[in-house]
């Protein structure tokens, strides 16, 4: 159930078959010369929209934004402080509650550390602020290097490299632009850099040229299958 997509009177009736919701949270951020600023929202989105073919469940409208640090000085990054997006996931999660809504399932596109760790604190807040509720914060490129690691070829891969190419190449392929060299970025250990794009200059983290539709399609159909599974045990266990 699309909530961006339903009429109240269709969100109301929804209510009578789930009181889960998948909030998805992406990015607008580089992912080198060949794939599109949103790959972390379209890849978020596209797993809930999936898992929604599988289960009676809401999914909220994705929020595009993200907190990016490494990729902030690489052109299009569109970077939001870690205070703001705490502040759009409490604001978003205690909206729906008052609708009705108790399990809460934030999906990241993005696995910025920073990023993860905002929602992870403003889930910590909201469990504690209501009893009623569950949450989980979960990021979909860790579920998609966890569950297709026997697809992935490249060790370390991690962005805009064989995983992110194949599932672009997969769900998105008009937004392709051909490929890009393989690059292992070498940040200074412990040392915060101001220039962030002279020690990453492409933009890519792996081998974008192990990337294929078809590896990409078994990849997001590995991810639905692990967001499936954590919807089953949000809603059938208390925490």
């Amino acid at each position: 159930m699309i909530i961006s997509d339903m009429t109240m009177p269709e969100f109301e009736a929804g209510l009578a078959a789930t009181k889960t919701v998948l909030i998805p949270f992406g990015s607008v951020e580089e992912h080198g010369p060949h794939l599109p600023l949103s790959t972390d929202t379209l890849e978020a989105y596209q797993v809930c929209v999936k898992a929604a073919e599988h289960v009676p469940i809401f999914i909220a409208p994705p929020i595009h934004y993200g907190n990016c640090r490494s990729s902030c000085r690489h052109p299009g990054t569109i970077s939001i402080s870690t205070t703001t997006l705490k502040l759009l996931f409490t604001d978003i999660v205690k909206s729906l509650r008052e609708q009705g809504l108790r399990n809460f399932i934030a999906i990241s596109g993005h696995a910025g550390g920073a990023h993860g760790m905002a929602l992870q604190e403003a889930g910590e807040e909201l469990i504690t602020l209501y009893e009623d509720i569950s949450v989980a914060v979960v990021t979909e490129f860790v579920l998609a290097r966890e569950r297709g690691e026997n697809l992935i070829e490249t060790p370390g891969d991690c962005h805009a490299g064989e995983i992110e190419t194949s599932r672009i190449m997969h769900s998105h392929p008009h937004l392709v632009k051909g490929t890009a060299p393989a690059e292992y970025p070498s940040f200074p250990a412990g040392i915060l850099v101001r220039d962030k794009r002279r020690y990453w200059p492409g933009g890519v983290w792996g081998d974008p040229g192990k990337a294929s539709a078809e590896k990409g399609a078994l990849i997001e159909e590995a991810v639905v299958g692990g967001l499936l599974d954590l919807i089953r045990n949000i809603e059938e266990h208390t925490y």
